[in-house]
């Protein structure tokens, strides 16, 4: 009797180790025709980042440069303003400046700010992480938004 208990025990234990293990398995392949494969701009030199951020800024109300993107935001602080954005109830455009070296380092000169994430609403420059943040805090930010809105 006492061995069939000690039996059930482990093949309760053996189950609880087997099924840990057990999950979702992903496989992926690269091997997908080049078609298929994400179309991004190659931005050449200084001058023609600079005229893409300008156009950016000036043809979007909220633009966000950011490390990767609202669904997948590769640094703490672009998530932290992408979640404020969301909070806002708001919509923005945003670039992922990882896959553009030329954008990343053309917008810390045309705004004159040397950190990611970069927010600019209206075609002005507002912040990075912290000053958005502190904006949020304040009622800043949503006056800023409301009162963008009421323009258009």
């Amino acid at each position: 009797m006492m061995s069939l208990n000690l039996l059930s025990r482990a093949a309760a234990r053996s189950a609880r180790i087997s099924t840990a293990r057990v999950g979702p398995v992903s496989f992926f392949s690269d091997d997908s025709h080049s078609d298929f494969a994400p179309k991004r701009k190659v931005v050449a030199d200084d001058d023609e980042a600079q005229k893409m951020i300008h156009e950016h800024v000036n043809n979007n109300r909220i633009m966000l440069y950011m490390k990767g993107n609202p669904s997948m935001p590769m640094c703490g602080f672009s998530a932290t303003v992408v979640k404020v954005l969301q909070d806002q109830g708001v919509d923005f455009s945003s670039v992922n400046v990882l896959d553009y070296p030329a954008i990343r380092e053309g917008v810390k000169k045309y705004s004159d700010w040397p950190t990611i994430p970069q927010l600019y609403v209206d075609g002005e420059f507002i912040g990075g992480c912290d000053i958005i943040t502190g904006m949020q805090e304040s009622g800043e930010l949503t006056e800023l938004l409301q009162e963008e809105e009421k323009k258009e």
